[in-house]
């Protein structure tokens, strides 16, 4: 889902401006055209010798939903030298800071795995309406293996608002127009627009991961 048209967005990206119509020789896609380079790197979160691939995402963005299943796929297959990190963004919808809590709680009780999809599922498919912390918390408290009181604590804690801080600022260190998104290395960014379909954003992070690796 976009925060702005994807088709506008290019020319408020604080990104460098590359010829869209010459592909360096033998590279299978072109920066500037299939994907962006940041003016000013973005700090990254990743160990010594890593690469640093983060997703930008909302729980209320539906093509995040639809993009999740084939991420998770790929994840498993990333090169040993790449990380996935996800960035909740403080943008899509009117519930936006409910929902970057509801995951860095999950992330904080270790319960991403069992949970992340399920979200997803609530929202999009079941049509809950997970709106406001009251409902995000009812739900959690719902869900087998969660104590509704420790998730409430953590939910409200200042480590989970530290990292939705921390969230919207590297979400604008990227300068991130829509979602889903991927940013790579702290060097490189592709939305939906560059990356013409969600698996081809993928092929072009692989590309992306490589290309950092030999820096």
């Amino acid at each position: 889902m976009n925060r702005r048209d994807f088709s506008l967005a290019s020319a408020s990206l604080g990104l460098v401006a590359l010829s869209p119509s010459v592909h360096a020789q033998g590279a299978p896609f072109a920066a500037g055209e299939d994907y962006a380079v940041l003016r000013k790197p973005a700090p990254t979160d990743a160990p010594a010798g890593k690469v640093e691939v983060v997703e930008f995402f909302s729980y209320n963005c539906p093509h995040c939903a639809t993009f999740e299943p084939a991420l998770e796929a790929w994840a498993k297959k990333m090169p040993p030298n790449a990380v996935l990190r996800r960035v909740p963004v403080p943008f899509v919808g009117n519930d936006v800071a409910t929902k970057q809590k509801l995951y860095y709680t999950l992330e904080a009780m270790g319960k991403l795995d069992e949970l992340h999809m399920k979200v997803f599922q609530a929202i999009h498919v079941d049509r809950q309406r997970l709106f406001g912390d009251a409902a995000v918390l009812e739900w959690a408290a719902k869900q087998p293996g969660i104590d509704g009181k420790k998730f409430e604590e953590a939910f409200k804690s200042f480590g989970v608002a530290g990292k939705v801080q921390r969230a919207g600022q590297l979400t604008q260190a990227y300068d991130i127009p829509g979602t889903p998104a991927m940013g790579v290395a702290g060097r490189w960014f592709v939305d939906g627009g560059m990356g013409k379909t969600l698996p081809r954003m993928l092929q072009i992070c692989d590309y992306l991961v490589g290309q950092a690796a030999k820096a």
